[in-house]
């Protein structure tokens, strides 16, 4: 019996050696508008990464049905957690059900990226470990499960084209944000019914040596197109590497795709894109046509999941963005408390345009002057590099309300104005002084 005990001991020892270091942060926790953040570290000694911060938005009150996962590029590590905490892509991720992901993957000192853009490096890992983790401190048992949507930029980009090789199978659609490094691998059957949309900016993206971001996309086009998959590229001249405005195209792109992928009935197995649908680009005259009814050769055409895809991409080739030609969501849960004789403090909720976000409110008071909020600024935007959310942080819907003179009544207006400058219809609420 002793001896059976050290022998246990002994090669419990030898197993501890073995396994690698695995280190978890604390989850945090922040509550925002329309949902909660978790943000989490690991680490793992088997990686050739140094470590990995995910933020993971889950929205509040519904069951998830996907995951959009938002990867920067090389040399943008500490940054990627903003998109966890972008109102657009918060409304976004309410109106599908889906969670996002932002992570953070910084290389060991003295390494690039290299050593996490293939996700047979770690990433591909580390995701599914997050997954599990903020399935159980969220209780959202389904993350594990449910498929994703995946966006990259640059070796990002890379990324995501790593992913469609290793995991096909959970994939719903692909924004490649101008990749880079040229993958020459094959891709498994699976990976030809992804619908993916490349983004690049011709010969001034970053085409240095080894990058080829431009020979990436052509590359990465041609290699999909002749396994008949439903890829199209989105070359925006004028504009480079580290410059597009790229969610204005990318938005209206996944809605399509996750219209017509998502799983049915909780079965859990994607659909295949409704060929019926499907529209063509043609790259060089940027004219476009049903597929069904197309007489020519599509052996060279862009392959959209539907007719609102090929409209704006064509624009967005075009423009280089995406107009927003409609009002932002009204205001909500507009409340009013009085804090003495003549103050009182009024806050309300608002949900964030889908295609352009919120730039400010408005607060008129009637027969008063309307105040704009914030007073200067933008409430929250974007950078045009790496699609970068500005500021992380927003300011509380809260506005100090001074009581007129004479009066004994305010009528309150609040409406939001978005990124294109349309607003959206008056919230009212009406306060009787006391």
């Amino acid at each position: 019996m002793t001896i059976s005990w050290k022998i246990r001991l002994t090669m419990g020892a030898l197993l501890l050696c073995w396994l690698p270091e695995l280190v978890w942060g604390q989850i945090k926790t922040t509550q925002v508008t329309n949902g909660v953040v978790y943000q989490t570290t690991l680490r793992d000694s088997s990686y050739l990464f140094d470590r990995a911060d995910y933020a993971v938005f889950i929205p509040e009150g519904i069951p998830l049905r996907g995951v959009f996962i938002h990867q920067h590029g090389c040399t943008m590590e500490g940054i990627g957690a903003s998109t966890a905490f972008d109102l657009q892509y918060q409304a976004f991720a309410k109106k599908w059900g889906l969670a996002v992901i932002s992570p953070d993957i910084f290389p060991k000192e003295g390494r690039q990226c290299f050593d996490w853009i293939d996700t047979e490096k770690g990433t591909g890992d580390a995701l599914l470990r997050v997954l599990k983790e903020v399935a159980k401190a969220s209780g959202h048992a389904e993350l594990q499960a449910v498929p994703w949507l995946l966006w990259g930029h640059s070796g990002g980009g890379y990324w995501t084209l790593s992913m469609m090789k290793n995991y096909p199978e959970r994939i719903i659609g692909v924004f490649s944000y101008s990749p880079a490094f040229d993958p020459q691998w094959e891709y498994p059957d699976l990976a030809y019914q992804i619908p993916i949309l490349i983004r690049h900016a011709g010969a001034a993206d970053l085409n240095g040596r080894n990058v080829a971001c431009w020979q990436t996309a052509l590359n990465t086009f041609s290699r999909l197109k002749a396994k008949n998959s439903p890829v199209s590229l989105a070359y925006t001249s004028g504009q480079n590497h580290n410059f597009s405005y790229v969610r204005y195209m990318a938005i209206p792109f996944y809605e399509s795709v996750l219209s017509q992928r998502l799983p049915k009935n909780n079965s859990g197995k994607l659909r295949e894109l409704d060929a019926s649908k499907a529209w063509l680009g043609d790259t060089l005259t940027y004219n476009i046509y049903k597929s069904t009814s197309y007489p020519g050769d599509k052996a060279s055409m862009n392959v959209f999941p539907d007719s609102i895809t090929a409209v704006k991409w064509r624009e967005y080739v075009i423009t280089g963005t995406v107009a927003d030609v409609t009002p932002p969501p009204t205001p909500y849960n507009l409340q009013i408390r009085q804090t003495n004789d003549t103050t009182a403090v009024l806050t309300w909720q608002a949900d964030a345009d889908i295609e352009s976000g919120i730039r400010y409110f408005t607060i008129r008071i009637k027969d008063g002057e309307t105040k704009r909020f914030p007073a200067s600024g933008d409430y929250q935007t974007f950078d045009t590099n790496g699609d970068n959310t500005m500021p992380l942080s927003v300011p509380e819907l809260k506005y100090i309300l001074t009581k007129p003179a004479d009066q004994k009544e305010s009528i309150l207006f609040i409406s939001t104005v978005n990124h294109a400058n349309l607003e959206s219809a008056y919230a009212v609420l009406q306060h009787r002084w006391r």
